[in-house]
């Protein structure tokens, strides 16, 4: 095996040293050239292969020192992979942040290396903002913005997002397309689909196949600027009720498929508790609006904001009322639910949340779980399988719990890949959000919270009364519906308003005592 991995190691260096060879005197950018991307790529995934195959020969499985080499595999396997994105760019480091966000299902020196790539999106000149803005919009700088600056906001795989002033005195936020992604993308995802096959040949428990997938039906919808804005539209309209949540507004006379310019607003991270701190911003009031953001769009509109990493997510006090607002940025990627789906994910929920293991089970394998359906519950809430079936509202989220995830993630590689190909396709971008979600309130320090779990099972009533609703013949079927609905949320509410009153009173006499003892 380590042989013929040798002999395909050998070509693809070949390839790569005499391409590289022959366009040395050319003025090109040999980061652009396809067989120099390609080359790149094998090298590493020979090398990361050729590491694993080898590095356990001489040790015995499941010992002590076996799972300490395999933790020093996966640290430089994970650096090696984190250097072919940063060099490689575009693609490579959009799929290498979407495995960076997947923290309870893959090993956490993967997570943990990748996560890096969030601070390490490269930067295009002035000269190609410039270019790319003429081209599309057919002016140059001067002719359409006061001012601009040079220095961009923040830059991403794909873009990068520089401040300017309109000549009516507004100021706006535009997105630009880094110039050589829309002409690299396509290929750069052909070069992972034929090496991540490359590798499932060699370890046929390695099925991460549906990573090609995903990239291949979501990045022409990234790419596409004008998508975005219309997306970012339809949740400001969806969302609407929540006066909470700021969505910029688009600037539709200077957005095209490369370009998108949209109202400023500025925040911090949802993560910078230090940002809060100064801002006074109540961390656990951002958590609960958050919950009920994400709870809304998926349980009730099945229309879900995929990308919700900390720089997309900013938290401020509104300049008019003073209130604290949530920014959504970057609707690129949304998933849209089918009904069924999304009925079922709602039922799984409720199973989880009350403990109800026939009702676990039951729609674990309507989503395609199958037998695998006590791993792919503890996968999606990040819970060990004894607080799944106590019913994870009951039981509190401890240290030693979330280390056991992280070791069983590493430990169940095989069977989570197992996992992660057979459930539907919108259940991969919704574990991601999953996850996502779950790092920020871990940061916050609010994970696993009470009011996390009265705001999604609100959501779930909401979304199952309306579907009974939509399927009743008659009127009083449907009154009977509503009232239903009406008597479950309010009981809800009491229960919610217990929690709190307890809360405080618990409060009061710690205090007290305190008072006492001092």
């Amino acid at each position: 095996m380590a042989g013929r991995l040798l002999k395909v190691s050998s070509l693809a260096t070949a390839v790569f040293a005499s391409s590289g060879f022959y366009f040395y005197n050319k003025q090109l950018d040999l980061n652009d050239l396809s067989v120099i991307r390609f080359g790149r790529a094998a090298a590493t995934t020979a090398v990361i292969s050729y590491d694993y195959l080898t590095a356990f020969k001489d040790v015995e499985y499941n010992t002590e020192e076996y799972w300490a080499l395999k933790s020093k595999v996966h640290r430089r396997s994970a650096e090696r992979l984190r250097d072919l994105c940063c060099a490689n760019r575009g693609t490579f480091i959009k799929v290498g942040q979407h495995l960076g966000a997947l923290d309870y299902l893959l090993p956490e020196e993967y997570t943990s290396t990748l996560k890096v790539l969030h601070s390490r999106a490269p930067q295009s000149s002035m000269k190609e903002i410039q270019q790319v803005i003429r081209e599309d919009l057919g002016k140059e700088l001067s002719e359409l913005f006061v001012s601009f600056e040079e220095k961009p906001q923040g830059a991403a795989s794909l873009a990068q997002v520089h401040k300017a002033v309109l000549h009516d005195g507004r100021t706006v936020a535009v997105k630009v397309q880094h110039p050589k992604v829309q002409r690299q993308s396509s290929k750069d995802i052909v070069v992972m689909e034929v090496l991540l096959r490359a590798v499932h040949w060699l370890f046929p428990d390695f099925a991460f196949m549906w990573l090609v997938e995903e990239a291949k039906k979501n990045m022409p919808l990234e790419l596409d600027f004008l998508n975005e804005g219309h997306n970012a539209e339809r949740v400001a309209k969806m969302l609407g009720h929540f006066p909470f949540l700021k969505v910029p507004m688009i600037h539709w006379h200077l957005s095209t498929k490369r370009i998108l310019t949209m109202e400023f607003a500025e925040g911090g991270q949802v993560n910078d508790r230090d940002y809060m701190k100064k801002h006074s911003i109540n961390v656990n009031e951002i958590s609960e609006n958050l919950g009920k953001m994400y709870s809304e769009m998926i349980f009730v509109h099945g229309f879900v904001h995929c990308d919700p990493h900390p720089g997309n997510v900013l938290v401020r006090k509104c300049p008019q009322s003073q209130k604290t607002e949530i920014v959504l940025l970057d609707h690129g990627l949304y998933q849209v639910l089918q009904p069924d789906f999304r009925l079922d994910y709602c039922r799984l929920w409720q199973a989880l949340i009350k403990g109800d293991m026939p009702g676990v089970e039951r729609y674990s394998r309507r989503l395609g779980a199958g037998e695998l359906y006590p791993l792919f519950a503890c996968v999606l809430t990040a819970r060990s399988w004894t607080a799944v079936n106590a019913g994870i509202s009951s039981v509190p989220v401890t240290h030693s719990e979330d280390v056991e995830i992280r070791t069983n993630a590493a430990q169940y590689l095989p069977q989570i890949s197992d996992l992660l190909n057979r459930v539907p396709r919108q259940m991969l971008l919704l574990l991601k959000t999953n996850d996502l979600l779950r790092g920020i309130e871990t940061t916050l320090q609010t994970r696993a919270s009470s009011s996390s779990f009265i705001n999604m099972s609100r959501c779930c009533i909401r979304a199952m009364a309306r579907h009974k609703r939509s399927k009743a013949r008659s009127r009083r079927r449907r009154l009977q519906i509503t009232l239903s609905e009406s008597l479950n949320l309010w009981k809800l509410s009491v229960y919610e308003l217990f929690l709190r009153v307890k809360g405080s009173m618990l409060i009061h006499w710690l205090s007290a005592l305190l008072t006492f003892l001092q």
